[in-house]
C-alpha cells in the first residue's frame, strides 16, 4: 500500500539552526532516503521551496485566480514529502518516525487513494 508521508515544520526553528546543523540535518536526510531505497520503501521523496515562492490556484465558476503564497496562514509549513511502499499503516508510521525532520516538526502520513477505473 501507498502512503504519503508530509513532512510539515515552522520555518522558524530552521532559521535558528546555524548553517552547521542545517548541513547535519541535509545530509541525515539524505542518508535516511538512501535507507528507504535499500528496504524497498521509497517511491519518490523532495524537499520544496518556501511558501513565499508559491502561489495558489482556485477556479470558481470557471474563472480562474491565481494569488501569490499559500492557501491558509499556518505556523507550519509544507517542506517536503516522500511516498512510501509500505506493508501496512504501523508501518507507515515506522518509516515516517525515522524522517529526520520529525524531530523539529510532523510528520502526517496518509492512505494514497486509488481512483476507481469506470468503464
Amino acid at each position: 500500500m501507498k502512503y504519503l508521508c508530509q513532512v510539515w515544520f515552522e520555518p522558524a526553528t530552521l532559521e535558528a539552526m546555524t548553517e552547521e546543523e542545517k548541513r547535519n540535518l541535509d545530509r541525515a536526510s539524505l542518508a535516511y532516503d538512501d535507507d528507504l531505497i535499500a528496504s524497498g520503501h521509497m517511491i519518490a521523496a523532495q524537499a520544496l521551496q518556501s511558501p513565499k515562492n508559491a502561489v495558489t490556484v482556485r477556479v470558481r465558476k470557471d474563472e480562474m485566480s491565481v494569488t501569490d503564497g499559500p492557501f491558509a496562514e499556518t505556523k507550519e509549513q509544507l517542506g517536503g514529502f516522500i511516498l512510501i511502499d509500505a506493508r501496512d499503516l504501523n508501518d507507515a508510521i515506522r518509516v515516517a518516525a525515522g524522517i529526520p525532520l520529525a524531530r523539529l516538526g510532523s510528520i502526517e502520513v496518509r492512505p494514497i487513494y486509488d481512483i476507481p477505473v469506470y468503464s
